[in-house]
Order: C-alpha cells, then structure tokens, then sequence
C-alpha cells in the first residue's frame, strides 16, 4: 500500500461538521505527498424509532458546546421542530457510498450536502427522499442513485468500510490516521489548529 492519510466520519457527525475547515485545509496540504481514503464509518445503524428525548436534549447540548468550542461553526436549531429525529445515519453513510459510485468527485461533493442540509437547513438525511432529492441537487442521476441507495451491495460496502475503521483502531469521528512504510499512525486532533495536524501528518 502508498502512503495514506485515513480520514473516518459520518456526515451527520456534528464533531466532523465542526471540523470540516480543519479538514479542508489539512487536505489540501498533503494531497501532492500522500493518496487520500475517506472512509464512512457508520455512526448509528438503521432504525424507524422515533430518537429519545433525552437523546435529543443531548445532541442540542453537543451543538451547543461546539458552536462554542469551535469558532465560525453554526447549527440550525430549527431542525429539532420541523423534523422527525431518528438516532440513524446509515442512510446518509450509503449515500455516499451510492454518490461515489456515479463517480469519485461526488463522495465530498455528498459528503458537503448532506452536511449543509442537515446543520443549516433543518433537512432530515435519515430519510431516504431527502437524500434523494440532495442526490439530484448536486447532480447525480437521482433515478440510479435511488436505486443504488436502497441496493443490498451498497449496505455491503457500508458495513466493509466500518470493519476497515475498527480495523484500524479509529472507531470515533473524525479519525485521522498515516499509513507510511508498513506502520499506521494516528493523528491527534486539534479542532482549530490545522497546522499542528499537518506537522504530526509530516512528521511520522
């Protein structure tokens, strides 16, 4: 295997929100050196229950606490009265899988919409229709991307890129780990401080 930098999230991970202009950067500083795997890594697994309430208090304790902790992040706190939270992002996980399939641009290209409807715009990505409809809106054919979404295969390679996160010991998200000469190496994180990423990427 090449050099790699391992990037494993969930788009409905609200720490990965938070660090996605960490992650932009540190990207685009390493990408002449180093092949880049983004892998999804299956936060919550399917389910049609309605999400707790205390559940739900916690996660809009958790946006709370990063709008503070990260500085330029922002929710939409309407998504809490205008949607039916359910506690599963498997759905959102395949349709990155199904988004890569039309092609390697759109995994962030999904990766971003999902990300954006569900923290800005109070658009529910547990439900099938609305990735759908972000599907066509960053110009994927919705029809094989519907069909894809909901395929056996692509649950497939859902549950085999969570078995290669655990594998490799990155079992929160964000996780960033460097592959380089045989040996995988994680990566502390630093939410606001891009380069000390970059220095620790370059440095093992």
């Amino acid at each position: 295997m090449q050099d790699t930098l391992f990037y494993v999230h969930d788009p409905m991970c609200s720490w990965c929100w938070g660090f996605e202009p960490t992650r932009r950067v540190i990207f685009d500083a390493v990408a002449e050196k180093l092949q880049i795997r983004s892998l999804v890594g299956g936060l919550a697994a399917d389910t049609d229950l309605s999400m707790p309430e205390p559940m739900r208090q916690m996660l809009q304790q958790t946006w709370q606490r990063i709008e503070q902790a990260i500085p330029g992040t922002c929710f939409n706190f309407e998504f809490w009265e205008k949607c039916s939270p359910r506690r599963s992002t498997y759905p959102a996980n395949r349709a990155v899988i199904a988004a890569r399939n039309q092609g390697d641009e759109f995994d962030q290209k999904m990766i971003t919409r999902i990300q954006q409807a569900y923290y800005l715009e109070a658009r529910n990505p547990s439900d099938n229709d609305t990735l759908i409809e972000l599907a066509a809106e960053i110009g994927l054919d919705s029809q094989k991307f519907s069909k894809q979404l909901v395929d056996a295969s692509t649950h497939q390679l859902l549950l085999a890129e969570i078995q290669e996160s655990r594998q490799m010991g990155m079992d929160s998200f964000p996780s960033l780990a460097v592959y380089r000469s045989g040996e995988l190496h994680h990566i502390d994180l630093n939410y606001t401080d891009p380069q000390s990423m970059i220095k620790q990427i370059k440095s093992v």
